[in-house]
C-alpha cells in the first residue's frame, strides 16, 4: 500500500478543495492562515453529533452559542436551560454531563486540557470525544474514529470481520494513517470522506482520493462492508403517563429523578416502564380517561406509551402547553400533542 504519508497528503489535499462548511468548523485556508478552531466550539459540536446527524445539529448548535458564547456563560446558567435548550437532541444524559463539564472547565481557569488524557478527565468525554478535541482545537495527532471513519477503515484495508468485534483493528489502523502535519484537519478529513464519498450505500469510488489504494474496491466488495454482527431484537416496554389540564388548559409536570433515562427532565408523571403493562400509577385519584397512544424507540428498546387525561384543578407543576412540549423530551411532547389531535 501507499506510504501513510502519501495518503495522507492526498487526502488533505481532497479536504482542502472539498471539506464541508460547518458552524464549529474552521475551514482549511483560515487554518492556514492562522485561525484557530475554539475549544468551547469543537467540544460543544462533539457533544452534540454523538448518536445525531449534522443536519440535526447546526441549529441547536448556533442557538447554543448565541445564547452562552463561552464555556463560563454555559457553567452559569441554570442547569434546567441548559436541559430545555437540548430538548429534542435526545440521550438527555450528554446534556447533564455537558453542564457538568462546562462548570469543571470553568472552574479550571475557562481552559480545556489539550492532551487526550486531561480530556478524559472532564465529565461526559469518552475516548472518541477526547480525541477528536485533541486532534481539531489543539492539533493533537490524535486518531480520531467515529462510524464515518470505521467504514473508510474497513473498507481501505479489507476487514472483513463484523463490528463490533473489529473496531480495535479498525482505530489501529486509523491510528497508524494519522500524519503529525496537520491532524486536525486530517481527522475532519476522513469523517468528510465517510460522510461524503465513503458512503454506507453506493460509495464514490471512482472518485476518492483513496480509491487506488482502496482494498475493498479492487476487490468489488465496498459496499458490503464494515460488516455487522446481527442485531439483537429491541425488547418492547410499556407504560402510562398522566396527562392533567386545569382550567386555564395548563398541564401537569413533574421533574424526572436524577438517575436513569431522562433523569432531572421535566415530564409527565407516568408509571414505571416495564416488559409488561404496570399497574395505574396517577398523580392524583381523578376519573382519568385514555386517551391514545405514543410510540417511541430508545437505544435499547421501543416504548408503548399510554396516556390518560383529565381535566382536574391541581397545585404546583402547572406549565402551559407550548412551553411544556418545547421542554420535554420528545416522548412527552409526543404524548403532549395527543390532546390536540382532533376527536375521531
Amino acid at each position: 500500500m501507499t506510504s501513510r504519508e502519501t495518503l495522507a497528503g492526498r487526502l488533505l489535499h481532497w479536504y482542502d478543495r472539498h471539506h464541508r462548511t460547518m458552524p464549529w468548523r474552521v475551514a482549511p485556508d483560515q487554518r492556514v492562515a492562522g485561525v484557530r478552531p475554539e475549544p468551547y466550539h469543537v467540544w460543544l459540536s462533539e457533544v452534540m453529533l454523538q448518536q445525531t446527524t449534522v443536519a440535526a445539529v447546526r441549529d441547536y448548535f448556533v442557538n447554543f452559542t448565541r445564547r452562552w458564547p463561552t464555556v463560563a456563560a454555559l457553567a452559569a446558567a441554570p442547569r434546567d436551560d441548559v436541559l430545555a435548550a437540548w430538548a429534542g437532541l435526545g440521550y438527555y444524559a450528554r446534556a447533564r454531563n455537558l453542564h457538568a463539564c462546562a462548570q469543571a472547565v470553568a472552574d479550571a481557569g475557562g481552559r480545556f486540557p489539550e492532551i487526550e488524557e486531561g480530556l478524559r478527565a472532564l465529565p461526559g468525554i469518552g475516548p472518541y470525544t477526547a480525541a477528536a478535541i485533541a486532534a481539531i482545537a489543539f492539533d493533537e495527532p490524535a486518531a480520531v474514529v467515529d462510524g464515518n471513519v470505521e467504514r473508510v477503515m474497513a473498507r481501505l484495508f479489507a476487514e472483513t470481520d463484523p463490528l463490533p468485534g473489529v473496531k480495535d483493528r479498525l482505530k489501529s489502523h486509523a491510528a497508524g494513517l494519522t500524519p503529525s502535519h496537520r491532524p486536525g484537519d486530517y481527522a475532519q478529513a476522513v469523517m468528510d470522506l465517510g460522510a461524503t464519498i465513503c458512503t454506507p450505500r453506493q460509495p464514490a469510488c471512482g472518485i476518492c482520493p483513496w480509491g487506488a489504494d482502496c482494498r475493498a474496491s479492487a476487490q468489488g466488495i465496498a459496499e458490503h462492508l464494515p460488516a455487522r454482527a446481527p442485531k439483537k431484537v429491541k425488547p418492547v416496554r410499556h407504560g402510562t403517563a398522566y396527562l392533567a389540564i386545569d382550567r386555564a388548559g395548563r398541564v401537569l409536570t413533574v421533574r424526572r429523578p436524577e438517575s436513569g433515562l431522562l433523569g432531572g427532565m421535566l415530564a409527565l408523571p407516568s408509571t414505571d416502564w416495564a416488559e409488561a403493562p404496570p399497574e395505574p400509577a396517577p398523580p392524583f385519584a381523578a376519573d382519568w380517561q385514555p386517551l391514545g397512544e405514543v410510540r417511541h424507540t430508545f437505544t435499547h428498546f421501543h416504548l408503548r406509551l399510554a396516556v390518560d387525561w383529565v381535566q382536574a384543578e391541581f397545585g404546583q407543576g402547572a406549565m402551559a402547553p407550548d412551553e411544556a412540549e418545547a421542554t420535554m423530551p420528545t416522548v412527552f411532547a409526543k404524548a403532549l400533542r395527543l390532546a390536540r389531535q382532533p376527536a375521531g
